[in-house]
């Protein structure tokens, strides 16, 4: 059966010349936190596609707390923010270690880019990130981005320190075209994800307060960041005129459909004309 593709998804997918990829801890981790080496072969594999077609991709990447756990022995995710911030620092090695392995299969580069609120928010810094980044993808090197937790002092505690909203930043600072979310789930829902009736949103048109209505979370001891928090990213996004797309992270090819406009996962369009960089 030929798969079900869309116009407007072919057309975004052909003009993005430059993806924002985020990959949620709940993808990158097995249930007891431990790295899944394999779905990160699986992942690499489809960035290398893209990037062999022509297309760039920068990598926001969450794990590094769930990863730390794992090696310590840990089962609950500290709550004081020292512990919290050291065993982040242990799992970011692992985690960017994968990474580099696992690229480097395909002549790529893995560079770890660590950055901190204050790193977006202020302007000369802003544009020091931004010149990095294109510099790193001029090199052919796949940015592996992720929060400065070691160092960062409300991240971690906040509702900032989810990676979704950091992916949003980052699209809009690279005015990327398109920003795309893998999740454990397969997309926004009208429903219950857990309830056989309900069914994929597969376009929203515009964000608005029925379509957050929607929203049903679930609470896990490895990551924060929920259904509301991908709105909430993919929101930032299509108000400063790119699009986002939320598909589930766990079936393979979800990147590779993506990108052929296949009708996969939650499309965010976007909204109005692309903001100016400084308005940004």
């Amino acid at each position: 059966m030929k798969p079900m593709t869309d116009i407007l998804r072919q057309e975004i997918a052909v003009t993005a010349e430059l993806i924002v990829v985020k990959v949620g801890t709940r993808v990158l981790t097995h249930a007891d936190g431990r790295l899944d080496e394999q779905r990160i072969a699986q992942l690499a594999e489809e960035i290398n596609e893209i990037y062999e077609s022509g297309r760039r991709v920068v990598l926001v990447s969450s794990g590094a707390v769930g990863a730390g756990m794992s090696l310590l022995g840990l089962r609950q995710r500290p709550t004081d923010l020292a512990r919290l911030q050291a065993v982040a620092a242990i799992g970011q090695t692992n985690l960017i270690q994968t990474y580099d392995r696992t690229f480097r299969q395909y002549g790529r580069h893995a560079a770890q880019v660590l950055l901190t609120a204050e790193d977006i928010q202020h302007r000369i810094r802003y544009l020091n990130v931004r010149n990095t980044l294109f510099s790193l993808l001029d090199f052919g090197a796949v940015p592996i981005i992720n929060e400065n937790d070691t160092v960062a002092v409300d991240e971690l505690l906040t509702t900032f320190g989810d990676n979704d909203r950091l992916a949003a930043l980052v699209t809009n600072l690279l005015r990327a075209p398109l920003l795309v979310i893998l999740s454990d789930v397969e997309g926004l829902f009208d429903g219950n994800p857990a309830d056989p009736q309900s069914k994929v949103i597969s376009t929203v048109d515009v964000l608005n307060d029925s379509i957050r209505g929607l929203v049903c979370e679930r609470a896990s001891i490895f990551s924060k960041g929920g259904m509301s928090s991908k709105l909430e990213a993919a929101r930032m996004v299509t108000a400063a005129g790119e699009n986002a797309i939320i598909a589930s992270g766990h079936q393979r090819g979800t990147l590779r459909r993506i990108m052929a406009g296949e009708l996969i996962g939650t499309l965010m369009i976007a909204e109005g004309k692309t903001v100016t960089p400084r308005k940004r």
